[in-house]
């Protein structure tokens, strides 16, 4: 039957069909979305990009989104366990949910897990969005499940995965010519979100805030932090805008290093409107408190 309709659909000219109905879990994917799809699609984000994409308290507004969409993008990997509610309270039986993870080569990938551990992903680290060269895979999943869904548009959909993909290159080389210079330079985050923005620009993560991933401070870990900073020569402390910085900068103070409010999604920050000012954002602050 979808075969049927897709066929039918395609003798429509695209003009004269509706634009698909397209929700995410993230800004950064409603943002990706709306590069491919440009006029042929509508898109909303359930997550702001000052709030934590882990803990969303669910709506039924959330639900009513759901009902009228086409298509759904997660992130995937457990990061929004709150997803599956939302999607089962759509009663949305037509809708095609897309696990954006699929393709993706997975870090931190856990040999077990249990409560002791603190929140740690089944399936690895779900934060590759932050590696812009996993925004390549992601595009081209995108492109191809519009196209799916509205067969007539696909000229349209890879020509504009293709400019947004040009552009997106020439940013890579931008950025990863920004933090060259600073190749080893060891950070400590708050949370155990930047493991792929670190991997890719040969940074090292070697401590975060939290004690265990999804654990407050404890005085003890704090303690501990502010003598490894001084003895690690730690200049930088990364703090995403939804969590309480009050132990980071105590840490800060002590050490002499300095807290970054950096971005986790388009959005967290007034200067992220879009994923490459994200990204411009967050390379360019951490540049600086580098030199």
């Amino acid at each position: 039957m979808r075969a049927v309709l897709a066929l039918l659909l395609a003798l429509i000219p695209p003009s004269a069909q509706p634009a698909l109905r397209v929700v995410t879990t993230l800004p950064d994917l409603a943002d990706f979305v709306q590069q491919v799809g440009g006029p042929r699609v509508t898109v909303d984000a359930i997550v702001r990009g000052d709030q934590n994409p882990h803990f969303i308290d669910v709506k039924p507004s959330y639900m009513m989104k759901l009902r009228s969409a086409d298509v759904f993008f997660m992130i995937g990997m457990d990061l929004e366990l709150w997803a599956q509610q939302i999607i089962d309270g759509s009663r949305n039986a037509s809708l095609t949910v897309v696990d954006l993870s699929r393709k993706i080569t997975k870090l931190e990938v856990p040999l077990r897990t249990d409560a002791g551990q603190g929140d740690v992903h089944r399936y690895g680290n779900p934060h590759y969005w932050l590696d812009p060269r996993n925004v390549r895979v992601i595009i081209g999943e995108i492109a191809d499940v519009l196209s799916r869904e509205s067969p007539a548009d696909e000229p349209l959909f890879r020509a504009n995965a293709d400019a947004y993909l040009k552009l997106l290159d020439s940013r890579i080389t931008a950025w990863e010519s920004t933090m060259k210079p600073f190749a080893g330079a060891p950070l400590v985050t708050f949370h155990n979100s930047w493991t792929y923005f670190a991997a890719w620009l040969n940074l090292s993560v070697v401590a975060q805030v939290e004690p265990k991933p999804g654990i407050p401070p404890t005085p003890s870990h704090t303690a501990e932090l502010i003598t490894r900073a001084r003895e690690g020569g730690i200049k930088v402390i990364l703090v995403e805008p939804f969590y309480n910085a009050s132990a980071a900068e105590q840490i800060a103070r002590s050490s002499g290093a300095r807290v970054l409010r950096v971005a986790t999604s388009v959005g967290g920050v007034p200067e992220a409107a879009t994923y490459i000012t994200l990204m411009d954002y967050n390379v360019n602050t951490l540049a600086s408190a580098l030199r």
